[in-house]
């Protein structure tokens, strides 16, 4: 083995506490000990925030890593290797020289490599009689074989977070969908509850998710909103309990006696709206402005989407959906029919999904509907817009994360 008598660096470049560290490990190397070069490397990918080192960095010490012959590093083999700058940046991807040596401080500095620099500070190898190397300066990857554990620690603790924050972003998306899918069918099927609340508090929750959140962000709001599923869930579930056959049988029968290919006209949830349901009728041949394309409302307002029971293929199924957001909405059944006839039933659900879609920027929703149903009336609301806010806001969103 070869004797190391360079300590220091070369030239200007200063002596740290860090290296003296990294040697002291070096050092202290557990004897017999062999890793793989790349899986020690994939290892120290994945723990690299933990490391403090960058991806540029990885990839010089990538490159160091292939002037190595061997794929096992041995703790009793000499682990020195000396490209030159120019050899060592061909093979980082032709990384130019001053972002090159600024890397190569860093993986230094980071303790993953020992600089061993020759008097004049070139890297070279000096061999002996039968051409074997006895002294060597350039890199020493010793570290990488005497913090072999540690790495490997690193990556796992890293890994065991990853699948964590996996799981946390898991469930709330099923909770998310629980949750809308729950309060829509306690709409339609006229269970007495505080829909509008259970629609507020899960805003709220949903509301508070960052964009880019960690594992401790999520993992509370997970179990508030779990905690909320269980409440509307032992709501739905009392329901079935206590309904007895012969109230089913007449809550069907009168379902079905006031069922019409409009799923608008009337509306579950509000005996006032059984009587009023014949009103919208000379409106039927009424033909559609269809100013808008689905996939385009869609695409401004997709929070519509968790409420449809079975999906939103068609504009039947989006303006049934929009009757039962309307409802978790607190919009009265006065407000909607006054918004129907103003807007037609098309822009009116429309609008309801716009509302849904802004959250909690909009105080009273039945207020809002109402006044812009009076703007339509005199002539000076358009939706095209508010549609065109959405869109524009979501875009933003989406650069905002890219």
């Amino acid at each position: 083995m070869m004797d190391h008598i360079a300590t220091t660096p070369f030239g200007r470049r200063p002596l740290s506490l860090a290296m003296v560290a990294s040697q002291v490990a070096a050092k202290a190397r557990p004897p017999n000990t062999t890793v793989h070069k790349w899986q020690i490397f994939r290892a120290i990918c994945e723990g690299k925030a933990a490391i403090g080192v960058s991806d540029r960095s990885l990839a010089v010490l990538n490159a160091l890593l292939t002037f190595h012959p061997e794929t096992a590093l041995t703790s009793d083999d000499d682990l020195i290797v000396f490209p030159s700058n120019a050899q060592l940046a061909l093979r980082a991807h032709g990384m130019p020289p001053t972002t090159l040596r600024r890397h190569l401080a860093a993986l230094v500095d980071c303790g993953l490599v020992i600089r061993r620099d020759s008097p004049n500070g070139k890297r070279y190898a000096r061999k002996g009689q039968g051409g074997a190397i006895e002294t060597a300066f350039g890199f020493d990857l010793t570290p990488l074989v005497a913090r072999a554990a540690e790495f490997e620690r690193l990556a796992e603790e890293v890994q065991a977070e990853r699948r964590a924050l996996a799981l946390a972003r898991e469930r709330i998306t099923l909770y998310r969908r629980d949750v809308a899918k729950m309060i829509a069918v306690g709409l339609e099927e006229d269970v007495p509850a505080d829909w509008r609340g259970y629609h507020a508090a899960y805003l709220g929750l949903v509301s508070r998710i960052p964009r880019t959140a960690t594992r401790l962000e999520l993992e509370p709001l997970a179990e508030k909103l779990g905690c909320l599923v269980d409440e509307i869930r032992k709501v739905l579930e009392n329901h079935v309990e206590t309904q007895n056959p012969d109230a089913n049988e007449s809550q069907s029968g009168c379902h079905i006696q006031n069922s019409n290919p409009n799923p608008l006209e009337s509306e579950p949830g509000f005996p006032g709206s059984q009587g009023a349901a014949v009103e919208p009728q000379p409106e039927t041949p009424r033909t559609p402005q269809r100013s808008f394309p689905l996939g385009m409302v869609l695409e401004a307002c997709p929070d519509i989407v968790d409420y449809a029971r079975h999906g939103i293929s068609s504009w039947r199924d989006f303006m049934a959906t929009a009757g039962l957001v309307r409802s978790a909405l607190g919009i009265s059944p006065s407000a909607w029919d006054d918004a129907r006839s103003v807007l037609g039933e098309e822009d009116a659900a429309v609008m309801v999904a716009a509302i849904l879609q802004r959250g909690e920027a909009i105080k009273s929703p039945g207020g809002y509907l109402r006044s812009l149903t009076e703007k339509a009336r005199g002539g000076a609301f358009s939706l095209g817009p508010v549609l065109m806010a959405l869109l524009r806001s979501k875009l933003g969103s989406e650069r905002k994360r890219a």
